[in-house]
């Protein structure tokens, strides 16, 4: 009778993780490979417990091990599954909460390994690894109306200004611990709404056992950090943006994973997920290891992963880390480190076609989602369709943008003449991709200095550097992305273990710049002319690019309506100018509707007096003109009424 019931047992488990499912795993194509491999609570043959499957094709024997069994890998011996290399068990009477890992013994060396599960769902806070039972079912979101409207949404042709966050150090407990995914609901959302901002995006929260790797070296692919709570509160906090009106990226990271022992290195005492190469298989500038690409069931791993929080977490896009070192097999690589492609050169084929499947899955599966690539060299159609040749993604960061304007605002305004071409430089590439202009935490960590420390100048001329450097950003094509503590001139250099300085805000240049970046995003947010015309040149003219003499620069955006546009004006140096005369398209009054030297923003005031008429007095070619007072280091924008 035992036997009877065993043998059914071992039926049901199959009918969990049928023949068809491992079919479509081995072939790659298994979008919720997340439903059948890993722990699940379920019930059979009238016993409630959890089902563990497991994918190790080079294992002699695995065992389940856990709170449940003292840890003893003689209680729970898993079945293997043959050819597909998947490995199960059920195991009764056990449910929520219980701590396991995987006993893995090599048939290939006789390695044996002790693994957190790959597909674990929840894992103990660092530095413990083991992973939790745990159910992520049970949440009721509030989120439809959210989720309905997203679906309808082109976000090329809409305002895209994201706040980038790290949970861990935006805002901290007085004595210095986390906040937790509910606290941060309760302080981060309402600040993000009450700034403007149309996004959050978070640095990686997938579990990681490092602190000081931000995130960027996970070890749980499926698993929101335990670091801040559990599961259900992060979908909380997802579901609370969007009820507030907020989009959620994540930074998603399929370009490397760490040499953790308890991780995917090694899995099965062999290279499963790793290529056994080193000069194929290790970055050796991160310490951290290369995905084999190539391997269907490790795609399968990696694209269930994005469909999986885009699936169960709601989230509205994945910002995809360090695309660079995907796609070039030579990257920060000397002669010799590296292993050509079968036609000789240095594109890593697989890496493409991973990249090309990622993005078409989401963009089928989930329209209205951005797939955004941290991409820093000039690989053609990063952000343009796969059936047009590019890779898929619906933007890309414009890390040339943010180079060469950082490298003109960090030089002293008298040596800015010099260096014209670094602001003008952009626009000859602008349309070519879906850009993102991002001054990212990248930019203020490792010696860089903040973004407040690296303006020349004495305090007031700074911040008014700092307000002119975001009145440009704003004005240049693109959507918009600042890291926290930008928005209020952070002082520090940007550290992960501790909250930003919010006590600068009882200062009146800090609380200045708050409102200043406060009145940009809502400026933003409600003049189409800076956002529905974006990625095409018809959005954007020159006025006058040549008076590197003054450093000034002046430009028209246009919305769609080419009779909807805004003026700016661009004076780089702390010099006023008066009488300063540029060209404008079309005769009326010319409101100055934002002035980045107005004192609310610890400016020194001068402006236009609200605005200007123009005059037909041709200049610049065009057929009238403005006769303006240019403040030091400021940006001007002016609107036609």
């Amino acid at each position: 009778m035992d036997a009877e019931k065993d043998t059914g047992c071992r039926e049901a488990v199959r009918r969990l993780l049928t023949d068809f499912d491992l079919y479509l795993f081995g072939e790659g194509t298994h979008l919720r490979i997340y439903e059948k491999l890993g722990s699940h609570i379920t019930e059979i043959e009238g016993r409630k417990g959890v089902h563990f499957a497991l994918w190790a094709p080079n294992a002699e024997e695995v065992s389940v091990i856990g709170s449940f069994n003292n840890w003893d890998p003689s209680a729970h011996r898993m079945s293997s599954l043959g050819p597909s290399g998947v490995w199960t068990v059920f195991i009764p009477e056990i449910g929520e909460g219980e701590l396991y890992k995987y006993r893995i013994k090599s048939r290939v060396n006789g390695m044996v390994r002790i693994k957190s599960d790959p597909y674990g769902f929840f894992f103990e806070e660092r530095p413990k690894t083991a992973t939790i039972v745990y159910d992520i079912d049970r949440y009721e979101w509030n989120d439809r109306e959210w989720l309905d409207a997203r679906a309808k949404t082109d976000y090329l042709q809409k305002p895209v200004n994201v706040y980038e966050v790290h949970l861990g150090s935006w805002m901290r407990r007085p004595e210095g611990g986390f906040l937790t995914y509910q606290e941060l609901a309760e302080r981060l959302i309402p600040y993000v709404k009450e700034m403007g901002y149309t996004h959050i995006e978070l640095l990686p929260v997938t579990e990681h056992p490092l602190d000081a790797s931000w995130g960027y070296q996970s070890t749980g692919y499926f698993a929101p950090t335990s670091r801040f709570g559990r599961p259900e509160e992060f979908m909380n906090f997802v579901d609370r943006c969007h009820q507030s009106g907020i989009g959620v990226i994540l930074d998603w990271v399929p370009g490397h994973f760490p040499k953790d022992d308890h991780a995917l290195r090694l899995f099965d005492g062999t290279c499963l997920y790793e290529h056994e190469d080193p000069r194929k298989g290790e970055h050796m500038d991160w310490g951290t290891l290369i995905f084999n690409y190539g391997r269907n069931e490790v795609r399968n791993f990696l694209i269930s992963s994005a469909f999986f929080w885009l699936d169960r977490y709601h989230i509205d896009g994945l910002r995809v880390d360090a695309v660079a070192s995907m796609l070039y097999l030579d990257y920060s690589r000397k002669d010799g480190e590296w292993v050509p492609n079968i036609y000789g050169g240095n594109e890593n084929l697989e890496a493409i076609d991973f990249l090309k499947r990622f993005n078409e899955v989401t963009h089928l599966f989930f329209p209205g989602v951005m797939t955004i690539a941290e991409e820093s060299t000039a690989w053609p159609g990063v952000s343009r369709p796969t059936y047009l040749g590019g890779l898929g993604f619906t933007m890309k960061w414009n890390m040339g943008w943010m180079h060469d304007t950082l490298e003109y605002f960090t030089k002293d305004p008298v040596f800015r003449k010099y260096h014209h071409n670094n602001l003008t430089f952009s626009l000859l590439y602008a349309f070519t991709e879906n850009f993102i202009l991002s001054l990212s935490h990248d930019e203020v960590v490792h010696g860089k200095r903040s973004l407040l420390e690296k303006m020349p100048g004495d305090e007031w001329r700074k911040f008014a550097n700092l307000r002119a450097l975001y009145g440009f950003m704003f004005g240049h094509p693109g959507k918009k992305l600042l890291f926290m503590g930008g928005e209020f001139g952070q002082r520090w250099e940007w550290d992960c273990n501790s909250s930003l300085q919010w006590e600068l805000l009882e200062e009146g240049f800090h609380a200045g710049m708050k409102k200043y970046v406060r009145d940009l995003n809502f400026f933003y947010r409600t003049e189409p002319a800076l956002y529905e015309v974006d990625y095409h040149h018809s959005g954007f003219e020159w006025i006058d690019f040549s008076d590197a003499e003054q450093s000034i620069v002046s430009f028209i955006r246009r919305a769609k309506k080419r009779e909807n546009f805004l003026v700016f004006v661009c004076n780089f140096t702390p010099v006023p100018r008066q009488r300063y005369r540029i060209g404008v398209p079309e005769p009326g009054f010319y409101r100055e509707v934002l002035n980045s030297d107005s004192e609310i923003y610890g400016g020194s005031n001068m402006g236009n007096l609200g605005g200007v008429e123009a005059v037909p007095n041709p200049i610049h070619g065009r057929p009238f003109s403005l006769e303006l007072t240019l403040p030091p280091l400021s940006v001007l924008i002016f609107k036609r009424e």
